[in-house]
């Protein structure tokens, strides 16, 4: 069964609460099956053009049930911040300061692309496949704006 016809599943007909639920997708996903989630849920969020503060604790409490480091949670939430500090969201996707060196970038670049890599995440599930390769490309485009702005 697909992971979003199970999870609508879990939801018919009654309350579900949210530790509940990220629990049982703990238990029955890897954790780049999860990222893709927490993914998902930040573009769902952002979808009226705004991410409210009410979402963005929400989605926390969610990564916090789902094992996710906080770099890894702050670099997901950089791909949607507010786009008038971009670099500063590129280095926050790579998960690095301003002040890394060159071989620095490449490195943590290296490190990101193999982390969320699509054929990392092992699903049936297309939208998780498509949302991978979607955070892979975020990745790249992080990578590539920070070593234009530095000259390379």
């Amino acid at each position: 069964m697909l992971f979003f016809e199970r999870f609508n599943e879990l939801l018919k007909g009654r309350e579900i609460f949210t530790q509940r639920v990220s629990l049982y997708l703990y238990s029955r996903t890897s954790y780049e099956v999860r990222l893709q989630i927490l993914h998902f849920l930040f573009a769902i969020a952002q979808a009226d053009g705004i991410i409210k503060e009410s979402q963005y604790y929400k989605i926390h409490e969610i990564s916090r049930f789902f094992r996710i480091s906080e770099r890894d949670f702050a670099s997901i939430k950089a791909m949607f911040g507010q786009r008038d500090s971009q670099i500063l969201d590129a280095y926050t996707v790579l998960e690095i300061d301003k002040s890394a060196t060159d071989a620095e970038v490449k490195k943590a670049y290296r490190e990101m692309a193999k982390k969320y890599h699509p054929d990392k995440v092992i699903s049936q599930d297309e939208a998780i496949r498509k949302g991978a390769e979607e955070k892979f490309k975020q990745v790249q485009r992080a990578y590539e704006q920070i070593m234009k702005e530095r000259g390379n």
